[in-house]
């Protein structure tokens, strides 16, 4: 049976409470699971202790029986301490869309003319003054 320990959404409409659970990964994401592990609310501070709660001993048991967690609890569990930081890369990601690169590349090219427009005025004036 392939485990993961991963979140099941509670809560009412636009009030996200998540239960972090170890469940077979055929079952569905709010559907039936072994043991619940903790639980996570989102619309809490970051720096609030209330936000994650996890039974370590039974989150190491089901990584010992080779539960996978998710993407999302494996940054929890590495933000405890329990698991090795992963390095992440998604460069794609971090780009903008095209008509973004398109509005970056007409403000550069405004920028490039407002530069050298100005730099000609000065000496113009210069030479109006005397």
């Amino acid at each position: 049976m392939a485990m993961k320990i991963r979140l099941a959404r509670g809560g009412s409409k636009k009030r996200p409470f998540y239960r972090i659970v170890a469940a077979d990964s055929r079952m569905p994401r709010d559907g039936r699971f072994i043991e619940k592990l903790g639980t996570y609310n989102p619309l809490l501070p970051k720096d609030s202790e209330e936000r994650v709660k996890m039974d370590m001993e039974r989150v190491q048991y089901w990584l010992g029986q080779g539960a996978t967690p998710t993407d999302r609890v494996s940054r929890m569990l590495e933000a405890a301490g329990v698991l090795d930081k992963k390095e992440r890369n998604n460069p794609n990601k971090a780009k903008p869309g095209k008509k973004a690169q398109d509005r970056a590349e007409e403000k550069a090219a405004k920028a490039a003319e407002a530069n050298e427009a100005p730099a000609e005025e000065p000496a113009e004036e210069a030479a109006a003054e005397e």
